[in-house]
């Protein structure tokens, strides 16, 4: 199992920061484009434990069908949302924001596990682990100009990346 763990402080309202990300429309706006990503359900769409949301992206130029299962809804604190299916054997997302003076601290955790074995293994090494970060670096700097208008509480951090594998 390999976890993948991001923290980033958004100097903005609780509510402001959860709604931004409780909404999956705003899906589109924090993820690269080179992955031709676009959500198949619905918009808007009604969030709560097991909401399920289909999406299709590229990988390599090979178009993936993916569908994610909201598991658990803590409104406004996180969410955790699984892959039921999709080009991982495992896909586990959790979100979670902290409220502090100023701002909120975001917290991604994605623990996942690739198929084929030893073949997952070596794609991970080869491809995958820098792909995931290179998504996950696209988020943090989306994310940051989206809440860029909110000033920043005196003291309070900037901003931080936080990468365990």
């Amino acid at each position: 199992t390999h976890v993948l763990e991001r923290e980033q402080w958004i100097a903005a309202p609780l509510d402001a920061v959860f709604a931004f990300f409780s909404d999956a429309a705003n899906l589109d706006a924090i993820t690269p484009r080179w992955l031709g990503f676009r959500i198949l359900t619905g918009l808007p769409i009604a969030m709560h434990a097991g909401t399920r949301i289909e999406y299709r992206l590229r990988l390599a130029g090979v178009p993936v069908s993916w569908r994610t299962r909201i598991e658990r809804w803590e409104s406004p604190h996180g969410f955790l949302d699984v892959q039921e299916r999709g080009p991982f054997s495992l896909w586990e997302h959790e979100h979670r924001f902290t409220p502090q003076p100023g701002g909120v601290w975001m917290h991604d955790r994605v623990r996942y596990v690739l198929p084929l074995g030893p073949l997952g293994e070596v794609a991970h090494a080869l491809a995958v682990r820098s792909a995931l970060a290179a998504i996950f670096d696209h988020r943090f700097a989306r994310v940051r100009e989206r809440f860029a208008p909110f000033a920043e509480a005196p003291g309070a951090p900037r901003s931080a990346v936080r990468v365990a594998r």
